[in-house]
């Protein structure tokens, strides 16, 4: 009996930091990385060690960043019993204030543990896109000026989570950048900035009333549809541009599939319907995200 109510704990303890480091939103950590691995691969050889490490540190910087955003939007009073989105420990009196900010800073220590043997291969160019990375990740929400409460989330998320992910991802294997690669790091970029349309559409009220000035708030529920609608579209434009300014790689536009499983998020989300249906969306459009870096890698390899 004794082990099974500390077995039922643990799972119960496992469960709670699991759900903190919002695990719907991971694949906006991976999936650029897929990508600048796919295109590298098909210039050069891979170093499999380091991109298994570059995926443990980028989806590490992504875990991190999400439990800071539990704690400083606890601590500033974004986060209200008004809320509607998925459950926030440290509202919710699941994890101390304590807890989740050593949880954040342990986070992105390993990460910088991680990133340490990035640099040792990378040199500079790595060394200061994770320092950027971290930063960015803990001023999301922290500072005089977060970058998620002023509405540059937005372009927060595009840059980090698109060119600066699959470059860094493919200079890390070729110790080299090009523009094909930036461009390719718009997709995934674009569809992450479609999975924060959906967060900030469904928070748009407690956002209002809380002063937290996303995109959303400051232009309107007829913006957060046009965002989302657009991320999606421009995204799978990239790899058609891609096909034709390379004269190669025609395959790469298998990830235009992806249009086809995204009518039904798009055709939800402009209905305009509650929270929790919005809560599917964000995770339909993590799933959209994982299946296009799929498609698109695999074509590009072929």
């Amino acid at each position: 009996m004794l082990f099974s109510k500390k077995g039922n704990l643990i799972f119960r303890n496992f469960n709670i930091w699991w759900n903190s480091a919002r695990p719907k939103t991971l694949p906006a950590a991976a999936s650029p990385v897929l990508i600048g691995a796919a295109i590298a691969f098909s210039d050069t050889s891979i170093d499999i060690i380091t991109l298994v490490i570059t995926f443990i540190t980028a989806l590490l910087i992504q875990i991190g960043t999400n439990f800071a955003n539990d704690y400083y939007d606890f601590v500033k009073g974004a986060d209200t019993h008004e809320r509607t989105g998925p459950l926030r420990a440290t509202l919710a009196g699941l994890v101390k204030p304590v807890e989740m900010k050593t949880a954040f800073i342990i986070t992105f220590g390993l990460a910088a543990i991680c990133g340490s043997y990035l640099v040792l291969k990378g040199g500079i160019p790595i060394f200061i896109i994770g320092i950027a990375s971290i930063l960015c990740g803990i001023l999301y929400t922290a500072g005089p000026f977060p970058l998620g409460y002023n509405g540059l989330g937005d372009l927060f998320v595009l840059i980090f989570f698109g060119p600066v992910a699959v470059g860094g991802t493919y200079y890390l294997q070729t110790k080299s950048i090009n523009s094909t690669v930036l461009i390719a790091g718009l997709a995934p970029g674009l569809i992450s900035s479609a999975i924060l349309a959906v967060n900030n559409f469904r928070d748009f009220h407690t956002d209002k009333n809380t002063g937290k000035k996303t995109l959303v708030v400051r232009l309107g529920h007829n913006f957060g549809i046009f965002e989302y609608i657009f991320t999606i579209i421009a995204a799978c434009i990239v790899p058609i541009y891609l096909c034709i300014a390379a004269n190669s790689h025609y395959l790469c536009t298998l990830s235009l599939l992806t249009l086809i499983l995204a009518w039904k998020p798009i055709k939800t989300i402009c209905s305009k319907p509650d929270a929790q249906t919005l809560n599917k969306v964000l995770a339909d459009t993590g799933k959209l995200l994982i299946i296009f870096s799929l498609l698109f890698s695999i074509g590009w390899v072929i």
